[in-house]
This record gives C-alpha cells, sequence and structure tokens, in this order.
C-alpha cells in the first residue's frame, strides 16, 4: 500500500516542523553569541578610539614639554654664559682693585717721614 500525497504532505510538513524546532534553538544561541561578539568588538572599539585620544594628548604633552625643556636650556645656557661673563668681569675688577690698593699704599709709604 502506497501512502496518497496528502499523507505525504503531512509527513514532510511534520518532518520540516520538527527539524525547524531542532534547529531554531542553535540559531537562536547562534544570534545570541553574534550580539555578544558585537558588543564585545564595540566596547573594544571604543577603548581603542580612547586609548587613541590620550595618546594623541600624550604626544602634544611631550611636544610641549620638549618646547619648554629646549627654552629652559637656552635659557640655562644664556644664564652660564652671564654667568661666566660676570665671573671675568669681577676678576677684572679684584685685580685692579688690587692693584690700586697697592699703588695707595706706595704713595703713603712716599709720603711718611722716615725717621
Amino acid at each position: 500500500m502506497r501512502a496518497g500525497p496528502e499523507r505525504r504532505n503531512v509527513a514532510l510538513h511534520s518532518g520540516l516542523l520538527r527539524m525547524a524546532k531542532a534547529i531554531s534553538p542553535a540559531i537562536t544561541q547562534a544570534l545570541a553569541q553574534l550580539r555578544q561578539a558585537v558588543t564585545t568588538l564595540e566596547s573594544v572599539v571604543a577603548r581603542r578610539a580612547e586609548d587613541d585620544r590620550t595618546l594623541d594628548l600624550m604626544k602634544k604633552e611631550l611636544a610641549l614639554m620638549q618646547d619648554e625643556r629646549a627654552k629652559l636650556a637656552g635659557d640655562l645656557d644664556a644664564a652660564l654664559a652671564k654667568a661666566t661673563r660676570l665671573d671675568a668681569v669681577t676678576g677684572e675688577l679684584a685685580r685692579r682693585v688690587e692693584r690700586a690698593t697697592t699703588t695707595v699704599r706706595e704713595v703713603l709709604s712716599d709720603l711718611t717721614p722716615r725717621s
């Protein structure tokens, strides 16, 4: 005995329903995993963007500090050069004062009566 077309359609439909019910949890689970993966990816991208902004800020701060350091180094060099010049002038003034003092002593000793 052979099953009629109606009976075959019912059997086919019933089999498809069982297969759809079996596949449905797997699809639902796969979609949940996909949603979780997308959420994780969005979090990673947001963190990366924040890290990039932080890195850009740090690079700008570093550039500013390097500029400030260069300026301070120039100021220090200028101050050291000025200190060197002042030291040389002070040494020259000390020699002149010493010569003047010696000259005054010699003049005073020539003016003092000898016994």
